[in-house]
């Protein structure tokens, strides 16, 4: 990307925030947000990642600094989220510490659940001590606790589509799993809600780099442990691991964390495991995508929701 097509906001922001200015781009990456990755004119790297302000960010961004401290494996915010106003609207922006380097883990083996579990673990824990506003709403993948009167949240782009494209099962699968969560008198806990291979790095076997910080959530940790069971080996489409990768993952956080999860809380890790994918099939089906990504869930969906009781 050409330094001159940056947004216009962008060089200025960092001159005030940084005291430098951008001098060229190394990357930039645009999904539900957009991240820059810059050379200063110092020669520093940085990276400044931009989403839209709907009030998360502040939280997110401190529990990622706090985590940062503490030795934990992720890059180190350089600012606090700081509102800006754009074209398309108010933006929240903040800059941290470029880390690059590591490899993806790939594989959905019980094996590779198990190392994912081992970071989830170590990732839960440091987030106890971490006290700030909760970050809500939740990421709309994990938003089952919305206000709203039907199944998914409101989102507008996506409830204005045809929803007879969406197939009936994965409406059915969302509501099941979804009424047996709000059923569940659990207490919401911080935790990282979008626990992706392709949101870790890894070095010579070792966890390198968590990203996606703007994702961490305020459920109930079963719920957040099921759904990171689900989504750990995840680098594209909607998909779900193998049932017993799934439960090696639930097994291994608890032999972790020290503690086993009561059966309540067994049924709604389950429940959670089914709602991203879910979620996903729905957003993909809503946007025409090819027929096939919602395989896994409609061969596993009745499994994971007779583990949930739902």
């Amino acid at each position: 990307m050409p330094l001159k097509d940056l947004p216009d906001w962008l060089p200025v922001w960092c001159v005030d925030q940084l005291g430098d200015e951008p001098v060229g781009v190394l990357f930039e990456v645009r999904s539900i947000s957009a991240v820059f990755g810059l050379r200063l004119a110092a020669g520093r790297n940085v990276v400044v990642k931009a989403r839209e302000d709907d009030g998360r960010a502040t939280s997110c961004v401190a529990a990622q600094a706090q985590l940062a401290e503490r030795g934990f494996p992720c890059a180190r915010p350089l600012t606090s989220a700081v509102s800006v106003d754009d074209a398309a609207g108010a933006l929240a922006v903040h800059a941290e510490e470029y880390r690059p380097g590591g490899e993806l883990l790939h594989g959905d083996s019980p094996e590779v659940a198990v190392r994912y579990a081992a970071v989830f673990a170590w990732l839960m824990a440091e987030l106890v001590d971490v006290t700030l506003a909760p970050p809500l709403p939740n990421p709309r993948w994990v938003r089952w606790d919305h206000p709203e009167s039907g199944v998914w949240p409101a989102i507008r782009f996506l409830d204005e589509r045809d929803q007879s494209a969406v197939p009936g099962y994965v409406v059915d699968t969302a509501e099941r799993a979804r009424e047996r969560m709000l059923a569940a008198d659990l207490p919401c806990v911080l935790g990282h809600a979008d626990f992706e291979a392709q949101n870790l790095r890894w070095r010579d076997g070792q966890v390198w780099a968590v990203h996606d910080w703007d994702s961490l959530a305020w459920q109930p940790e079963a719920a957040l442990v099921g759904a990171a069971s689900a989504v750990f080996p995840k680098t594209g489409p909607a998909t779900l691991p193998p049932i017993d990768s799934s439960e090696a993952f639930l097994v291994a956080y608890q032999d972790l964390r020290g503690r086993r999860f009561t059966a309540a809380e067994l049924e709604v890790a389950w429940a959670a495991s089914l709602w991203p994918a879910a979620h996903d099939v729905r957003w993909e089906a809503l946007h025409g995508d090819p027929p096939g990504s919602g395989d896994a869930l409609r061969a596993q969906a009745a499994e994971r929701l007779r583990r949930a009781n739902a």
